[in-house]
């Protein structure tokens, strides 16, 4: 039996942003669309503002949960210069989503660093698919701020092969009633933009 490719996404960021409950809705859009998931995460300082990742191998069968360093097929960059931390881990040809955050760590804030100000274009001088959006600000606009991390899911989907209806039913079982129409709103807002 042959089995298809293990693809790997990674999603990074810092505490706070919603990464761990992305990729939770991200593995159970990938189980109800038929396929083996393993998921690892880190959330050491997550807290305090500290770097948060979670990587998410699928295939018909998967075999470890970690990826390698040029394995990663999706980078999903919840925060701009976390980006620039993770390019080890990318295929040649991977594809770059990056929220157009900017939350600057403790370095930058003592004025002992800069942050790197041309994120972005060095990103799309380098890669062939960078997509950049402000997720913040369409979660503004669908209701929510806090949805931002739902909004890039809806970016994501458009490069994965699962159907909408099965992301939007996830996320409708991820989130109490109560907020179950501001995220499919923000879903729908990222997967449009």
């Amino acid at each position: 039996m042959t089995h298809s490719k293990t693809k790997s996404i990674l999603l990074a960021g810092v505490g706070g942003q919603g990464i761990l409950r992305a990729s939770d809705i991200v593995c159970m859009a990938l189980i109800e669309a038929g396929m083996d998931v393993k998921k690892s995460e880190v959330h050491g300082m997550a807290q305090r503002g500290g770097c948060v990742t979670s990587h998410v191998r699928y295939s018909d069968k998967v075999h470890a949960p970690l990826s390698k360093h040029g394995s990663i097929d999706i980078l999903l960059a919840f925060e701009k210069m976390e980006t620039l931390r993770y390019l080890h881990y990318l295929t040649k040809d991977a594809t770059i989503i990056v929220n157009a955050d900017e939350i600057y760590p403790p370095a930058v804030n003592l004025g002992e660093s800069d942050y790197h100000p041309d994120i972005v274009s060095f990103l799309q001088s380098n890669y062939k698919i960078v997509k950049e959006i402000d997720a913040t600000e369409l979660a503004k606009k669908a209701g929510n701020v806090k949805t931002a991390n739902v909004v890039l899911l809806g970016v994501l989907a458009h490069h994965m092969d699962i159907k909408l209806s099965v992301w939007e039913d996830v996320i409708a079982k991820a989130f109490p009633e109560k907020l179950r129409k501001i995220n499919l709103t923000a879903f729908q807002m990222g997967n449009a933009a």
